[in-house]
């Protein structure tokens, strides 16, 4: 029977050179600024020790992150948008686009055998095979391109195209979809697709909907970061300099599915008057006949819905408040020691109950506030390499209190920021000026990454839309004259005409090497 080491001393010093290069790699510029929760021989411990894959995800990590760096030094950005389609990937680096993103909702729209909306219930592996789709596509590329190239002397080489292809991919990983080992094999499937960078939100696993109006439920801090920590220990064992951007949509979020992290608790919301429980109100409505909406509305104002230290303040002279707040305020402290504060300073106990407003799903109420999501974002940052907060409606104030305040805390953060089509800023307290300065004023609060994540369900159809209906009416001649022919006369061809983007060169060159020709202009 073969053995691995020949002894346990070549064992001892295989793994503890193992543990060198990792805690070396943690020192690198790519590597330095993130703190991990645990050590290097953990890490080294679940490696397969002598056997070193060098995946192309590790390439495009270090990539991009000298990409973003670069933009938060100069303030300035890349703007880029959402696809799954390789095609439109590749027309990408002929208009400036730096980066693609490949988004979860898109994906379970366009390329999942049974589509829906986005309630990230597609199979786990379709992000990442569209990730390994479109490198693919980029590896195509820049490989017919450089056979092209090669097929030509240096003065007809200028003007042939001199892309780069390889742009960074960044993908959409949801909730990081289950358990611990699910976001780990998730993780390993997008560093062997070849990804750039993926981001993990807070949000909870198959709750992730927006009907009746609802917002978003949202998991406790501790999961947040567990799942976090899953997706860095996950790089770290496969050695990937891949990105991690910690995305927190506790933004606007209405629901959470826990109250066992401490940390949550000043955010959770509580009944502050004796009344039957919201399901209760819920099964009564539903007999009298009442909308959803319209019993949660009633029953939140019967129960006179706060958080605790709200109640605290709705009972309290100025006094007690700012008594009770000193003990509290930018502290640690559970529900139970805050009750028993408020109880000594008050003189009794103020009634809450956050039992009460929990949903027939099991979620408790949450009052979310900008506080709340920067405090979420200030735990995540050291696990990650840049931070987003998902502002479908981005204030201006908390556009600012928000990077500003993370930047306090982590000066030269690297943010990112995702716009939605849906929203029309000028309607909703921006100036059109302010509108067209929008991407570079964000910049210079560190939103290096922009992206509209899915252009497609809104510009694609659009355009699909118009071809179909002028297509239709105008037939072949039209397609020919404002189709065919702009294409054509936009098209980059060499010196005899013929179209550089098609993969002729490629196929010619591979026949012709293993016919033993040269391939390669002679200089």
């Amino acid at each position: 029977m073969a053995q691995k080491y020949a002894d346990i001393q070549s064992e001892k010093d295989a793994f503890a050179a193992e543990v060198e290069s990792i805690k070396q790699w943690w020192q690198t510029d790519r590597q330095k600024h993130i703190q991990r929760p645990y050590t290097a021989e953990s890490i080294a411990a679940l490696r397969n020790i002598g056997f070193k894959i060098e995946y192309p995800s590790s390439a495009q990590g270090r990539k991009l992150w000298r990409l973003l760096n670069e933009h938060n030094e100069k303030g300035t950005y890349d703007l880029t948008f959402g696809t799954t389609d390789p095609l439109i990937a590749k027309e990408m680096p002929k208009a400036g686009v730096q980066t693609v993103y490949v988004s979860g909702a898109l994906c379970g729209l366009s390329q999942a055998a049974w589509p829906g909306a986005d309630h990230a219930d597609y199979p786990a592996d379709l992000v990442p095979s569209v990730v390994k789709r479109i490198l693919n596509t980029q590896l195509f590329h820049d490989q017919r391109q450089t056979q092209l190239r090669m097929r030509y002397n240096e003065e007809d080489r200028k003007s042939l195209e001199n892309l780069d292809y390889l742009l960074p991919i960044v993908a959409d990983a949801d909730m990081g979809f289950g358990t611990l080992t699910g976001c780990m094999k998730l993780t390993r499937s997008f560093v062997e697709a070849g990804v750039a960078m993926i981001h993990i939100d807070d949000l909870a696993l198959g709750l992730k909907k927006f009907t009746n109006g609802e917002g978003r439920t949202i998991v406790p801090t501790r999961e947040y970061l567990d799942r976090l920590t899953t997706v860095r220990m996950t790089f770290d064992i496969m050695g990937a300099d891949t990105m991690l951007l910690c995305r927190c949509d506790s933004d606007n979020a209405e629901f959470i599915t826990s109250v066992i992290d401490p940390r949550d608790h000043p955010y959770v919301l509580g009944a502050t008057k004796q009344v039957p429980t919201f399901i209760q109100a819920l099964d009564e409505g539903k007999i009298a006949g009442k909308d959803y909406l319209t019993v949660k509305s009633e029953w939140k104002a019967a129960a006179a819905l706060m958080t605790f230290d709200e109640a605290v303040k709705a009972v309290a002279s100025d006094e007690q408040y700012t008594a009770y707040m000193s003990e509290v305020n930018d502290k640690i402290v559970a529900l139970q020691e805050r009750k028993a504060i408020a109880k000594r300073v008050v003189g009794y106990e103020i009634t809450f109950d956050w039992e009460l407003p929990r949903l027939p799903t099991g979620q408790y109420m949450w009052k979310w506030c900008t506080k709340a999501v920067i405090d979420r974002c200030i735990l995540a940052a050291p696990l990650g390499d840049v931070t987003w907060s998902r502002q479908d409606k981005p204030n201006k104030k908390d556009m600012h209190d928000f990077h500003t305040s993370v930047r306090k805390v982590f000066p030269g953060r690297l943010f990112a920021f995702g716009y939605t089509g849906a929203y029309d800023y000028t309607k909703n307290g921006y100036t059109q000026a302010e509108m067209e300065s929008f991407p570079a004023d964000i910049a210079k609060l560190g939103c290096v990454w922009q992206v509209q994540p899915i252009w497609a369900t809104q510009g694609l159809s659009l355009h699909a839309k118009e071809f179909a209906e002028s297509f239709k009416k105008g037939g072949i001649a039209w397609y020919m004259r404002d189709v065919a022919a702009p294409a054509r006369e936009k098209m980059a061809t060499d010196k005899y005409g013929k179209p550089q983007a098609r993969g002729d060169y490629l196929a010619d060159a591979f026949f012709d090497v293993v016919a033993g020709l040269d391939i390669v202009e002679k200089a």
